[in-house]
């Protein structure tokens, strides 16, 4: 069984953006030190521009070769041009309101999200599945993820866009990994207790 992965960006206070789910805040703090963790470590988790840009898109992934993103965190991309943000990985996009894929190697899921994640965890293979976000999809695919990686950026929003938008509900998680920056990042790795 394939692991689902949330890999996500927040504030202290468990924030993703601000309301509309603008992160750009984030931005000053992916200094060289922290390119270098992602490359090292998840140089699949790059949009393929930028990798291109850093003189890295020819590195093999690592942990993840597909990506399952919302709507919203795939108009980013598509607002700069970029239809296919992760042309290194099999792309999946839910979304109810995107009736057709404006690239071939995006395939939209319309329909049955939680079906189509429990079909891609149970193919076979080593590598991954990276959960790119935003918080309504985290909430709905809530009880699949497998695994959490947080990148904790040293700023407090107050409000805005939770990690994950659902009902309460405890689901708890062990923790496996801590890595301090210099900058005051914080990436923690958790794994999904059973």
């Amino acid at each position: 069984m394939r692991k689902l992965t949330y890999f996500v960006a927040c504030s202290i206070d468990g924030f993703i953006g601000d309301e509309s789910g603008d992160a750009s805040f984030m931005y000053p703090f992916v200094d060289e030190e922290f390119i270098e963790f992602l490359t090292a470590e998840y140089p699949e988790t790059m949009a393929s521009h930028g990798r291109k840009a850093l003189g890295v898109h020819d590195l093999p992934p690592r942990r993840f070769d597909t990506v399952v993103q919302g709507r919203g965190s795939y108009d980013v991309g598509l607002k700069e041009g970029f239809t296919s943000p992760y042309d290194h990985l099999r792309q999946f996009v839910a979304s109810r309101t995107l009736t057709e894929s404006p690239d071939p190697h995006v395939e939209i899921v319309a329909a049955d999200l939680l079906g189509k994640v429990r079909e891609l965890k149970a193919e076979e293979g080593e590598l991954g599945i990276y959960l790119c976000g935003g918080a309504q999809l985290a909430g709905q695919l809530r009880d699949e993820i497998d695994e959490l990686v947080i990148k904790t950026y040293p700023v407090a929003l107050g409000t805005g866009m939770p990690m994950f938008a659902a009902g309460f509900s405890v689901a708890e998680f062990a923790l496996d990994e801590v890595r301090v920056f210099k900058n005051g990042v914080i990436v923690r790795t958790y794994s999904r207790k059973r």
